[in-house]
């Protein structure tokens, strides 16, 4: 907002919930120095009959916990000055000509802090009053100067705040059980919120903007109908701040491929879905520590989950077989075609791509390339089979698979080329005879 050309948003009341100190300037010459910490307070403006003149004047009035009553300052042609650097954080400082202190708020939500500076502005240059809304001055209530809630917790639809809003300040929220359909675009203004918790709503589909949460670690929908998750939040701020995602009790049939790319990701729930695969690229989630993806319809595990390094993993109540290295698919040409050698130079050399240098479709191509049991890369040309994996060699610990207190799951393998399987037949040979 421009200082110098202010104005107000038509539904703006002049009231700020911030946290405010007045310094009185004259305190250096007296040896005093101030507290330097604030206080919460709610401030005003409005008018006042002013006694001494019998005129209605425009007043700042300041209210804390310890001051209900308030204190009033007049502000017409009263600002000296305005420090507005640090307005984006919350803070800024009115200096007043009469008496000489200094309103230094702070812990304010911004864009509030904008139009209540707008206004001491409009006031201070002595603007119709009509054209201000102005507040009433009046005490203020103990729960309006408390300590803003950091946490907030409904678990009943009558609990619904339908027209009071969210606070803003809140790092913690759960709306549970309130038969949400849809997330209520309020609470993607919370740019403090750290966890969000919309377990056993109806929730089916999640707006691109939770994405804009840029503080948001912990993500919880548990219990709704969620049918997808979006290439656009893989792709948000969510990937350097999510950590815990509980997507669990849902309808999913899959994640998209970028989902790898939610990378701070530590705990991931994807229990009682109908999963028919894992993202392909599963191995990319280096802190991945907690995977729990129980009762899904996974016939087998993608190649690169042998990157994996958990601390507890359950795959249990999933349809998985025991594989034969023999039952394969070959989908191999002779010689290979020129965009298949290209694209396994590109991946194995490392050389860098993007949409400004080759079609988008061929940097999809190349972004799920599979990876050779010896080590290099294949595109659309390969031999896939699948071999059971001992699923401690990726956790510490792991819930049993089946009945017969098995451990083993299939896991998918590819090899780019005819020699690679054979030697991989020949060693799945030597360890059954021995």
């Amino acid at each position: 907002m421009d200082f110098n050309n202010p104005g107000l948003s038509p539904r703006f009341t002049m009231k700020l919930q911030c946290e405010a100190e007045v310094i009185n300037r004259m305190l250096p010459t007296y040896g005093v120095r101030s507290r330097g910490k604030g206080t919460r307070a709610v401030l005003s403006i409005g008018r006042h009959l002013d006694k001494t003149t019998t005129i209605n004047n425009v007043y700042l009035m300041i209210c804390t916990l310890r001051d209900k009553a308030g204190s009033k300052y007049k502000l017409k042609e009263n600002i000296e000055q305005f420090f507005t650097r640090f307005v984006e954080d919350g803070k800024a400082t009115i200096r007043l000509k009469e008496p000489a202190v200094d309103v230094c708020l702070s812990k304010a939500d911004a864009n509030n802090l904008k139009n209540f500076l707008s206004a001491a502005r409009l006031a201070h240059r002595g603007a119709d009053l009509d054209t201000l809304p102005l507040s009433t001055l009046t005490s203020v209530r103990a729960r309006d100067v408390e300590k803003p809630k950091s946490k907030l917790t409904i678990t009943s639809k009558k609990d619904y705040p339908l027209t009071s809003g969210f606070p803003y300040s809140l790092e913690q929220l759960q709306v549970s059980y309130c038969k949400l359909s849809r997330v209520d675009m309020r609470m993607l203004t919370l740019k403090k919120l750290r966890k969000l918790d919309l377990s056993n709503n109806h929730i089916k589909k999640l707006p691109a903007t939770i994405g804009d949460l840029s503080s948001l670690a912990e993500l919880i929908l548990h219990n709704n109908h969620l049918e997808s998750f979006s290439v656009d939040l893989c792709l948000s701020t969510l990937q350097k701040s999510l950590q815990y995602l509980d997507l669990s009790q849902n309808r999913l049939h899959g994640l998209p491929a970028q989902f790898c790319q939610l990378r701070e990701l530590v705990h991931l729930k994807l229990d009682d879905n109908q999963l028919v695969r894992l993202p392909f690229r599963i191995g990319r989630l280096s802190k991945l520590r907690f995977l729990s993806a129980a009762r899904n319809q996974l016939p087998y595990l993608p190649s690169d989950f042998r990157k994996l390094s958990l601390e507890n993993l359950d795959l249990s109540g999933n349809p998985f077989s025991h594989p034969n290295p023999l039952d394969h698919t070959i989908q191999l040409k002779f010689p290979l075609p020129l965009l298949e050698m290209a694209a396994r130079t590109t991946v194995n050399h490392r050389i860098p791509y993007g949409p400004h240098l080759i079609p988008a479709h061929l940097c999809h191509d190349l972004e799920v390339a599979k990876t050779c049991d010896c080590g290099k890369a294949c595109l659309n040309f390969f031999i896939q089979t699948c071999v059971d994996m001992n699923l401690h060699l990726v956790s510490h610990t792991v819930v049993l698979v089946d009945t017969m207190a098995g451990t083993e799951a299939p896991v998918q393998c590819h090899f780019c080329s005819l020699t690679c399987y054979s030697e991989f037949l020949d060693k799945s040979l030597q360890r059954s005879t021995r």
